[in-house]
């Protein structure tokens, strides 16, 4: 292929990229290491009671932005380091909850909250995903023809409902009043509140995750099987092999390089989770990094962001995904160089 032939063809896409990858993760960058504030000036207001012979005055300072010829609030930026993934770490009360033999209040700071919940979510939905997906796959798979195009509708569906909707349509199966929690309280004959236990919500959250991503996982292996040699899995049964056998060594070996690129899709979404948060409204029980850089960019009761502590977030959000990705990714390079 002729050079002009690539570029017209990749140009546009790197172009794409540069514009709204590249550039905004290199803004975001640099603000992590910069702190954006109002410039306040100090005024004096006097401030009279009523009445005229005896009225009196007092004199106070106040302070308040600084406007521009335009009326908007003058603001300052100035380079502060690493000084905004200090305080957003915050190192030193990790360091006194370790030295005073108290680790669990690490989890009271927002970020490493955020992160324990975030890797909990991620590793423990991703073999559930796996599972369900191939479980689904195989039992479409050996389905009577008559039946597999409604199988196959059915499964879809989780995965076509728009995720927020998702969430909230299992929220009100369980949250207060709702279906799910009327029948277990006339069976078990107690109250039950889903929304006041953190481990509840968090166990519906992985929930909802595995039933919205589980038919993505299993359309990727349904198309999967239908490459399966036939003359293998012939040779395996004469041999004597049974189902688990066969899926053991044949199948599964046979689908691992769709394990791994779903592994990695479900590893990259789940780490970025923020739907769950919004559909379960988990703010004060669980919070997800993704939510947490949210969060940081909500404007206070002065109006002020905190962009600077948003952009470290999220700049230690990618780094835990890049982290999280590079068993997945050098096992699929060992097997592109042939590597055992």
């Amino acid at each position: 292929m002729k050079f002009r032939t690539f570029a017209a063809f990749v140009g546009p896409s790197v172009f794409m990229m540069v514009v709204f990858i590249a550039l905004p993760l290199i803004s975001v960058f640099v603000q992590s290491f910069q702190v954006t504030q109002p410039v306040i000036e100090r005024i004096e207001v006097e401030t009279c009671s009523a009445g005229f012979l005896e009225q009196t005055c007092t004199t106070r300072v106040t302070t308040r932005p600084l406007l521009d010829e335009n009326g908007q609030p003058q603001t300052t930026t100035e380079w502060v380091g690493l000084e905004s993934y200090a305080n957003l770490l915050q190192l030193d009360r990790v360091r006194n909850a370790i030295a005073a033999g108290v680790p669990e209040r690490i989890l009271q700071i927002d970020f490493w909250q955020a992160l324990r919940f975030t890797l909990t979510f991620t590793l423990l939905t991703l073999p559930l995903v796996v599972g369900l997906g191939l479980a689904i796959a195989l039992a479409v798979n050996n389905a009577a023809r008559s039946i597999r195009g409604q199988v196959i509708f059915v499964s879809l569906l989780p995965f076509i409902i728009t995720p927020v909707i998702g969430a909230l349509s299992i929220r009100w199966l369980f949250y207060g009043d709702g279906i799910v929690t009327s029948w277990l309280e006339a069976l078990m004959g107690t109250d039950i509140s889903v929304a006041a236990n953190g481990w509840a919500i968090e166990a519906l959250m992985m929930f909802y995750r595995v039933w919205h991503v589980a038919p993505f996982a299993f359309v990727i292996f349904y198309a999967g099987l239908q490459t399966v040699n036939q003359d293998t899995l012939e040779s395996a049964i004469i041999d004597g092999a049974n189902r688990w056998e066969r899926l053991k060594f044949v199948i599964v070996p046979h689908l691992m390089p769709l394990i791994v690129f779903i592994a990695l899709i479900h590893l990259m979404d789940a780490y970025r989770a923020f739907e769950e948060v919004v559909g379960f409204s988990s703010q004060a029980q669980r919070i997800t990094l993704q939510w947490l850089t949210y969060d940081l960019l909500q404007p206070d009761d002065a109006g002020n962001r905190s962009i600077s502590r948003a952009s470290a977030s999220a700049m230690l959000t990618m780094i835990g995904i890049v982290i999280i990705l590079l068993p997945p990714l050098r096992r699929t390079w060992r097997d592109h160089k042939g590597v055992s």
